[in-house]
């Protein structure tokens, strides 16, 4: 059955008219009408306990952070707020009122548009909520870019926004999917993206975080979504601030030895630029939406144990809607970056060079190249060989690079001054022993039983692939040795 929408208004009478309901709401900057909402629906009394707002800096510090300091706009900030407004509310009301209300604190922390119109507009927003009167409080906290031009169009949406997590937290807590989805309501999706979203708490210990980022990508809310090394779902802005950025694009099902040696390889031709810092540089392994949703849908243990995997071997990891190698350097563009490094095999290399990819561009491949290639971007390219045998990969033919690549003569010019300039880089001292190693050959041998993929993967990658029956695996036929 059809979801019904509620209007922002409907929204806040019925919490209004919830009696159990009944909490605070603070705002800091550009986010005030969250509190506006709910007291021009009517009834607010019985929900709102108090509201504030803090717009001076000087009152943000001395309320939330003991008169020192720092980032405004961030989820500290955000989490300072939230901690200090509940406590609060539990202190004062909890023993007169505690078994008949549940309690929350809103919280937002938000920039929006300048009178010059030239910053960043996004903002922090949160929930700390009890689901059962005396229980111990849930937690959902969020990430949001405003895209539209007008700071009272931004306001509006904010004030939209924020009923509909506080309604999200009481109405929709057990229902994921619908959670994300009605954040949405009254939004379209070209006024906001949600680029980061955590759920905590006794109630929802259910939920994995990794899942639900992913379905913010699958559902069109945000471009893309990160991982730390931990597996912890993080904010890109922060995650990539000042950063140089190494991204390397695939399907990790599993990761392989070659696919092992292009991270290492190109991070040892990326550690040669004179700014580099290993502090401040960043390895994202990137798995695309379409490549998640090959079979029509998400595998969630699928998609899980590519994470884990990627994880386990120290990488970051990325998941984006973003098909287009240009349009993945104009997103990271939109952060404050460094460098941005991206690495390729061969074949999609020549992918990139085919002027077929390019005809919904007025400027075909020259516009997509001059996209690509921004002044901070470098390509970095991983060779193959033409042609080996399984039997004996040292046998192959000649080794393919960016250097003897054959071109259309209509390109040739172009690229020599796109190699003259160092844009497109070959990664030196790779395993040549490894490149007849094929992703998806590796893939099926371990779903049809099949010896050899073994000394194709990684020995960590091995062993969670047996231990926990991984990407279909099956207890190989001694009877067969390899794929042809």
């Amino acid at each position: 059955m059809e979801r019904e929408i509620l209007s922002t208004n409907r929204k806040a009478l019925r919490i209004n008219l919830n009696d159990s309901i009944y909490g605070t709401i603070a705002e800091i900057g550009g986010g005030q009408e969250v509190a506006r909402n709910f007291f021009q629906a009517g009834g607010a009394s019985g929900t709102v306990a108090k509201s504030i707002s803090a717009y001076d800096k000087q009152f943000s510090d001395h309320l939330y952070n003991e008169n020192q300091g720092g980032r405004y706009v961030s989820e500290d900030r955000l989490l300072k707020m939230l901690h200090t407004e509940y406590l609060e509310l539990i202190q004062l009301l909890s023993e007169k009122t505690g078994q008949q209300h549940r309690f929350f604190a809103f919280a937002d922390t938000v920039t929006t548009l300048n009178f010059k119109k030239d910053n960043e507009a996004h903002g922090w927003l949160g929930v700390r909520f009890q689901l059962k009167p005396g229980f111990s409080a849930n937690e959902v906290v969020m990430h949001v870019r405003l895209l539209e031009t007008d700071t009272l169009l931004q306001q509006n949406t904010l004030g939209i926004l924020g009923v509909n997590l506080i309604f999200a937290c009481f109405y929709h807590y057990d229902t994921p999917n619908t959670f994300l989805q009605s954040l949405l309501d009254n939004i379209s999706r070209d006024r906001i993206e949600i680029t980061m979203i955590r759920m905590g708490g006794r109630e929802l210990d259910y939920v994995d975080n990794r899942l639900l980022a992913v379905q913010l990508v699958k559902n069109g809310m945000a471009r893309a979504i990160m991982f730390d090394r931990h597996g912890n779902v993080s904010e890109p802005a922060d995650m990539l601030y000042k950063k140089n950025v190494l991204a390397f694009r695939g399907s990790f099902r599993p990761i392989t030895y070659v696919g092992f040696d292009m991270l290492k390889t190109s991070y040892s031709l990326f550690k040669r630029d004179e700014d580099y810092r290993k502090e401040s540089t960043l390895a994202l392994c990137e798995i695309t939406m379409h490549n998640l949703l090959a079979k029509g849908e998400l595998d969630e243990r699928d998609f899980l144990a590519r994470v884990d995997l990627l994880n386990g071997m120290g990488q970051h990891v990325m998941v984006s809607s973003i098909s287009e190698y240009y349009k993945l350097v104009s997103y990271f563009s939109t952060f404050q970056i460094k460098n941005l490094r991206i690495v390729m095999g061969i074949p999609d290399f020549l992918h990139v060079l085919n002027t077929a990819y390019y005809t919904n561009l007025r400027g075909g491949i020259l516009e997509a190249l001059g996209k690509l290639f921004t002044e901070n971007m470098k390509l970095y390219v991983y060779p193959t060989i033409s042609s080996v045998s399984i039997d004996d990969p040292t046998k192959g033919d000649f080794l393919l690079t960016s250097e003897n690549l054959p071109l259309p003569e209509d390109l040739t010019d172009l690229y020599k001054y796109l190699k003259k300039n160092r844009k497109i880089l070959d990664i030196p001292n790779v395993k040549k022993e490894w490149l007849y190693i094929n992703s998806r050959r590796v893939l099926r041998m371990i779903q049809e039983g099949i010896l050899g993929w073994e000394k194709m993967v990684p020995k960590y990658i091995e062993t969670q692939i047996k231990e926990k029956k991984l990407f279909g695996f099956i207890q190989p036929d001694k009877s067969k040795y390899r794929i042809d």
